[in-house]
């Protein structure tokens, strides 16, 4: 079985967005610590060790979203092709040889995806500093912007994925050829109940990545290699979170769709919820993730900022010359922060749309029981707001605590450091919400209309 190029354009373009981030990390470590070392700053050596460590953690966390959005993304499209693949089945082919096909095309699209974003950075790369040079924003100097370890990122991108479409998958094996003849189920909530090895291994996911976390923190006031065991504590509690979602998503996405009133377009918007939680937390999940991430390096960046500046009030004389240093760094910090935003917005926008698309019928029916076309809009756009309230505040509370986990576990232990709680730039943090309001409604819409200008008849033969 062989997947529609349609099917992949997102994920082509989060492998290329992910390719990109981690070679322009790469380059702009290599830029910044080339600037660092002209630079007569006494604790050059520690802030050249934190630049490193923020490369090695910024390109863990691109590669691991893009896994994430990728994976996400496959189980989408396998989900509204539950009956195509029945039909393979049927006529004799098995789940092992399907799901092999969706692997190998994960592989082609990491290959594709990731050789386009080493072109897209092998161009900004010198064009920017190029540009920096020539206004005098950075100093003239010998850059090595292409060694040999760009060919890093751009392997481990095509490796994950090729995992994200193999773990993406795996619902192919709980298709069946029986399923040829009837329309798509997604799993209800029973059906999520029962798998208890997988919730307990994503609860157990969450609790150790919780300890981890704290321990990073507290490593980190004697080490900034803290901020590894943080951030390894960072990927394993949200993935806990991302396998554990469909048990408690959905309850919280109706109690959030209870809010929006009680006319029939919200009463089903928030029962939909519940009555397909593996579809409304696929779709919600995205925007969780683009809040966290955004979030989480806001206040990351806050945090870093804020640390630096403590250490240059107690210890003027040892940060001397750290402003130019700082300034600079914070514009790549910025760069790289709109690449993380725009990998989790694509997932994020393409896994939404995905999901109204392939509930064409199910909106057919809705038209053959009285609905209205006015009444399908609204009941998406209420879909939409209780799913962007839900996931702002979940991803809010998330990004908030990576954030300050990873400045504290980094600069902790840097002279003049010392614990500091959480800076949040509200701000940028405003700015985020909204986006994702936009998106979510955006993401929505557009299919929906789509949807219901097909007559009941058309919509309810659609598989």
């Amino acid at each position: 079985m062989r997947m529609r190029l349609g099917d992949y354009t997102a994920s082509i373009l989060v492998t290329m967005l992910s390719s990109a981030f981690g070679v322009l990390l790469l380059q702009g470590t290599s830029v910044l610590t080339t600037i660092i070392s002209g630079d007569d700053i006494a604790q050059k050596e520690s802030v050249q060790v934190a630049l490193s460590l923020v490369s090695v953690i910024f390109f863990a966390i691109a590669v691991y979203v893009g896994g994430v959005v990728t994976a996400n993304t496959v189980g989408t499209v396998i989900a509204g092709r539950t009956r195509v693949i029945a039909l393979y089945r049927l006529v004799g082919a098995s789940a092992s040889s399907l799901r092999r096909a969706v692997a190998a095309d994960g592989l082609l699209v990491g290959v594709v995806g990731s050789v386009l974003g080493l072109a897209v950075a092998s161009i900004l790369t010198p064009v920017s500093v190029s540009i920096g040079v020539a206004t005098d924003a950075i100093p003239s100097a010998r850059y090595d912007l292409f060694p040999v370890i760009l060919a890093v990122p751009v392997l481990a991108v095509v490796l994950v994925t090729w995992l994200a479409s193999w773990v993406g998958s795996r619902r192919i094996l709980e298709v069946t050829p029986i399923q040829a003849g009837a329309a798509a189920v997604e799993p209800s909530r029973e059906d999520i109940a029962s798998h208890p090895v997988r919730n307990a291994g994503a609860f157990i996911l969450i609790g150790v990545g919780v300890l981890l976390l704290a321990g990073g923190i507290a490593l980190g006031m004697v080490n900034m290699l803290g901020v590894l065991v943080a951030m390894l504590g960072g990927i394993l509690s949200f993935t806990g979170v991302v396998l554990g979602a469909p048990l408690f998503l959905p309850a919280i996405l109706r109690s959030t769709g209870r809010m929006l009133g009680s006319g029939p377009a919200a009463k089903v918007a928030a029962a939909n919820a519940v009555r397909n939680p593996a579809r409304s937390t696929r779709a919600t999940i995205g925007v969780v993730i683009g809040v966290t991430l955004v979030t989480m390096f806001a206040v990351a960046s806050q945090g870093y900022v804020d640390m630096i500046m403590k250490g240059r009030e107690a210890y003027p004389a040892d940060y001397q010359g750290i402003d130019e240093t700082l300034a600079v760094t914070i514009g790549v910090f910025a760069v790289l922060f709109g690449f993380s935003a725009l990998i989790a917005a694509v997932g994020m926008v393409n896994n939404l749309s995905l999901s109204v698309l392939q509930r064409t019928r199910e909106i057919g029916l809705l038209r053959a029981l009285g609905f209205t076309r006015t009444q399908i809009r609204r009941m998406i756009l209420a879909e939409s707001v209780q799913m962007t309230v839900a996931a702002v505040g979940f991803g809010l509370v998330l990004g908030i605590l990576y954030g300050w986990a990873g400045a504290q576990s980094l600069l902790g232990s840097i002279l003049g450091g010392g614990f500091m709680l959480p800076s949040v730039p509200w701000l940028v943090v405003l700015g985020a919400i909204v986006a994702a309001a936009a998106l979510s409604t955006a993401a929505s819409i557009a299919p929906s209309r789509r949807a219901t200008r097909i007559s009941p008849v058309a919509a309810l033969a659609v598989e």
